[in-house]
């Protein structure tokens, strides 16, 4: 049970861990806005989902596999554990925390300036602002989309009892 849900907000923590990493790359384009030499970075949203979900799913293209992101910690086998009494077990298990890298995102891009600056800064004021205001837009309705899934599995499950 525990793994379809996963699998239904698997797509939606994806996107909204894409989305809150543009954040990151576009308020930091605002902030060195006045840095000479500094270049605009930003990822394509839509490649970056596809090629995070496409790694995710082994390159299989499946919509119904688990998606490594969105996946807790687990445990394997590798490490061994110290026993200092006799009663505890004599385990091997391995953590491998299944979160996935920004490098899952793809590759970053540098934009490329309307208008050159005399510092080499290709920072657009305005264009970033834009893009920043359309990302949070974006960003706002995915929680939205994610919590009005968890109320109404919330109130599928209160309603039985």
């Amino acid at each position: 049970m525990l793994d379809r849900l996963d699998q239904d907000f698997a797509f939606n923590k994806e996107a909204l861990d894409v989305r809150a990493y543009r954040q990151e790359l576009l308020s930091s384009n605002i902030a060195n806005t006045d840095t000479p030499n500094y270049k605009a970075r930003d990822i394509d949203f839509s490649s970056s989902l596809a090629g995070a979900l496409h790694k995710a799913n082994g390159g299989s293209g499946s919509g119904a596999a688990r998606l490594a992101m969105t996946q807790p910690a687990g445990v394997t086998d590798g490490m061994t554990m110290a026993t200092t009494e006799a009663g505890h077990m004599a385990g091997k298990a391995k953590l491998i925390a299944t979160g996935g890298p920004v490098e899952d995102y793809g590759q970053l891009k540098y934009r490329i300036p309307a208008q050159a600056s005399l510092d080499g800064n290709t920072v657009d004021l305005d264009a970033e602002r834009v893009q920043f205001a359309d990302n949070t837009l974006h960003l706002e309705s995915g929680m939205t989309l994610v919590s009005a899934q968890i109320k109404g599995l919330l109130s599928a499950i209160t309603s039985g009892s």
